[in-house]
């Protein structure tokens, strides 16, 4: 009886240790946007990055922290759809982590608050609109559909970026 209660807790830990990760720490609960809202995380651990890390290594923080949030993304996806029932369950926001973080990779300005805010917005918008191949990524399976489509919007939100600071010289 014992071993039994047992295993029922460790299950139960282990049932929220993955939620934790998965939602961004409980940021994708929030019942408006919360793909929107699972993105803060991401920001506050780039900004955390900037602040801490010396400039010559935060490029490779950013990448080490893009590589854990993908592996934990794919490996948590399968457990996510089960979990919650669903294919692409609302409060899997990892993806949007790992979204995030291959913005600020590969677009960033002299000041980490400006970068954030730019990253944020276009990361979003094309995450919500998922041009093309982005939205062709979600049929993939397991956690590969729920990682692979925020992975293309993000290539185009750093795309994007990148265009509007060359032709316009600002952002």
């Amino acid at each position: 009886m014992e071993t039994h209660r047992n295993g029922i807790r460790m299950r139960a830990l282990g049932n929220f240790i993955r939620a934790a990760l998965s939602t961004a720490l409980g940021f994708g609960y929030s019942p408006l946007i919360p793909g929107t809202i699972g993105s803060l995380p991401a920001m506050a651990l780039f900004l955390a990055i900037a602040k801490t890390v010396p400039t010559e290594f935060q490029t490779w923080a950013i990448a080490a922290c893009l590589l854990i949030s993908c592996f934990l993304s794919i490996l948590l996806g399968p457990w996510a759809q089960r979990y919650w029932g669903r294919k692409d369950p609302r409060q899997f926001v990892l993806d949007e982590v790992a979204g995030f973080l291959v913005t600020v990779l590969l677009f960033r300005t002299s000041d980490p608050l400006q970068t954030a805010l730019w990253a944020f917005v276009a990361t979003r918008f094309f995450d919500i609109v998922k041009p093309f191949p982005a939205r062709r990524f979600e049929g993939l399976p397991g956690g590969w559909g729920i990682l692979l489509d925020d992975l293309a919007a993000s290539l185009y939100a750093a795309g994007a970026l990148h265009a509007v600071h060359m032709i316009l010289g600002w952002v």
